[in-house]
């Protein structure tokens, strides 16, 4: 592995050894940022979860109050008292014809997508163009959901949403936001993941679930996490 350079080694030496708080974790990453463009600010936390098994996977949304730093686009599959709801909500787009064919043609410039029920049947086959870019509508990510709950979903949506996933290594990787954020709106959003995985923990896994946790920039070394003050957090 080459040398790293200069300007990490010194974020390195501000970040020390042993284990942080979350507010504490979130200044040293914030002046670790060595940086000209605005990093993410991201939440890594390895599980002791085995994701070969079903039952030990956890896939879930969280919702963060002060949102990622970048604008949300959504795209509503709804037709009808639904669509009407959808425009009125602010959605990006609503499906039609032409969109659906622009969508088989390889278009997907939107960051969310929200569908009622009675629409899955009629968009299955955009699976294949959606499904690999993770923009499907899924029941289990909330973004199947009432005509009447339309509005909400897609207030949710733009304020800013983050899908949790685990990984083939068992690790649940969040951003929380950006570097230019303050101190608290990053502990805000950090709050609501900690909270949502806390809430989603797998039922295969009877024991302890997160094993260690770290939060770092896009670019910068990671601030190892006390698992206890970390999972003290809790949304009020």
């Amino acid at each position: 592995m080459p040398e790293r350079g200069k300007k990490y080694r010194a974020a390195a030496k501000l970040v020390g050894e042993g284990l942080k708080g979350p507010a504490e974790a979130i200044s040293i990453a914030k002046k670790a940022s060595y940086v000209k463009f605005d990093e993410t600010v991201e939440l890594h936390l390895l599980t002791f979860s085995d994701p070969r098994h079903a039952d030990q996977q956890l896939r879930e949304v969280a919702s963060l109050p002060h949102g990622v730093g970048k604008k949300v686009r959504v795209m509503v599959f709804a037709e009808g008292e639904g669509a009407r709801v959808a425009r009125a909500a602010g959605a990006d787009y609503v499906i039609d014809d032409a969109t659906i064919k622009r969508i088989e043609e390889g278009w997907s410039e939107f960051e969310v997508s929200i569908a009622t029920p009675d629409m899955m049947g009629k968009i299955g086959r955009l699976g294949r163009f959606l499904g690999r870019k993770g923009l499907m509508p899924n029941p289990r990510t909330g973004t199947v959901v009432p005509a009447q709950d339309l509005g909400t979903a897609i207030t949710e949506a733009k304020k800013g949403r983050v899908e949790l996933k685990m990984d083939k290594t068992a690790i649940i990787h969040a951003p929380i936001g950006k570097v230019s954020f303050d101190e608290k709106a990053l502990l805000e959003n950090l709050t609501s993941v900690v909270s949502t995985v806390a809430r989603a923990k797998p039922a295969g896994i009877k024991g302890p679930f997160l094993k260690s946790a770290t939060l770092t920039t896009t670019m910068g070394p990671g601030v190892k996490l006390d698992l206890n003050e970390l999972q003290a957090l809790k949304v009020e």
